[in-house]
């Protein structure tokens, strides 16, 4: 097999300007692939140390692995944004390949917009984060999903926690939505099989992106990297698993969740 399988192909990555995005973004073009590097700010990858800007980011992983990148900013809760980044990220070409990992509870007010129970959340905060996470996934599949099937060739990733997972005392608005977009991935990948397209999704757990190491106090016993599974993720051990859902491995490939935590959550499927 090519160490550059990817070769030719073009992918959009969303929230990809630090954390998971950014490592999602380079491991495809590690593999090849032309980036489109999508952010809701130009000056997001500099909030927790990750960065300066948007624009730079992309520059960055252009020169490092020898590919075409371009950033790109946009409100993906809004449909005619969207499909304005994904026409400015097919300035590089036919999308082969999206990930979308934009989302998480930073939209709401003060972050998790409901730190004690299920109840008590304001109006705003449910639809900050019911919109960030679902809403932006069913409208960037969508229009993704489009020109795949007229291509009849494509591989459509989302990003989805592991909170989607069993209830929860804290965070119910975050876990919801990330089931939801869990089972609109599950729906869209039976729509496309006719059409040679996959989408399956991925669920982390808690990985060490700058936003979590930045935002809450970590036990030290957790940033082993290696001799347990007792530990929290690296960046590179979640962004592993896009290679094999975008890759040759992942042709034959579609509606499945893959989670990337270290067992933590252990409930059937």
């Amino acid at each position: 097999m090519s160490d550059r399988p990817l070769q030719g192909k073009v992918a959009l990555v969303t929230g990809a300007g630090r954390g998971l995005g950014r490592a999602f973004a380079e491991t495809l073009a590690g593999l090849g692939c032309d980036i489109a590097v999508h952010g809701m700010r130009e000056n997001g990858p500099a909030e927790y140390g990750e960065g300066t800007t948007l624009t730079e980011t992309a520059a960055q992983i252009a020169r490092q692995y020898n590919v075409r990148a371009i950033s790109i900013l946009g409100d993906l809760t809004v449909m005619d944004r969207v499909e304005h980044v994904v026409a400015a990220a097919e300035s590089l070409g036919p999308l082969h390949i999206l990930v979308h990992n934009a989302g998480g509870d930073i939209a709401a007010a003060g972050g998790k917009p409901d730190p004690n129970d299920a109840i008590m959340v304001k109006e705003e905060d449910v639809r900050a984060v019911l919109e960030r996470n679902l809403l932006s996934t069913i409208f960037v599949c969508q229009i993704v999903a489009r020109g795949m099937m007229a291509r009849r060739a494509g591989r459509i990733v989302t990003i989805s926690s592991i909170a989607a997972y069993g209830g929860r005392t804290n965070g119910a608005i975050y876990a919801t939505s990330k089931a939801g977009a869990i089972h609109y991935t599950r729906c869209l990948a039976a729509q496309l099989r006719p059409f040679d397209v996959t989408a399956n999704s991925i669920a982390p757990g808690d990985t060490r992106t700058g936003r979590f190491l930045n935002t809450r106090a970590v036990d030290p016993d957790r940033l082993k990297t290696e001799g347990t599974l007792e530990r929290i993720a690296l960046v590179d051990e979640v962004a592993r698993a896009v290679a094999l859902f975008a890759g040759p491995m992942g042709a034959f490939v579609t509606g499945q969740v893959l989670r990337v935590d270290g067992g933590t959550q252990l409930l059937p499927a």
